[in-house]
């Protein structure tokens, strides 16, 4: 009659990480795809102001910003105190808003999504941002947002 012998002592084999760099640059090639970084830097200060009644934005891949207020402690030497515009990564004059709306547009699918929105420092006057959706009107953007904070 045959018996069972002992096994002898087995090493654990090791592992192959031969697939590890391939899943590591996976990971990192989906993470480098869905982060967005922030496109615009700030040229302006801004104290959002507060409201009650705000409201969610769905999609933020139609919205185009406009920030307006007074230049960074930074750039206060060179463009002054008063209050600025800036479109994208530069300061600009309210009619040159017009060309800003039809440059965003170009890159849209469904330029009919388009949203204007206005992150306007709370200590801005009435009269800037009044020209600005002037200009908005003449340029069929008629889809306008003015950005806040939620009042406590």
């Amino acid at each position: 009659m045959a018996g069972f012998k002992k096994k002898e002592s087995r090493e654990m084999p090791e592992m192959n990480t031969s697939s590890l760099p391939d899943l590591i640059f996976t990971i990192l090639f989906f993470f480098m795809i869905v982060t967005t970084m922030r496109e615009v830097t700030l040229k302006v200060k801004m104290t959002i102001p507060a409201g009650t009644e705000l409201e969610k934005l769905e999609k933020k891949s139609a919205v185009s910003y406009i920030y307006v207020g007074p230049p960074t402690d930074a750039l206060r030497a060179q463009m002054g105190g008063s209050t600025r515009i800036q479109l994208n990564d530069r300061y600009a004059e309210p009619r040159e808003v017009m060309d800003f709306v039809a440059q965003e547009r170009v890159g849209m699918t469904n330029q009919a999504e388009q949203v204007i929105s206005i992150k306007a420092d709370s200590k801005t006057q009435m009269g800037i941002i009044t020209d600005i959706k002037e200009v908005l009107r003449k340029s069929w953007a008629l889809r306008i947002n003015y950005s806040a904070t939620r009042r406590q």
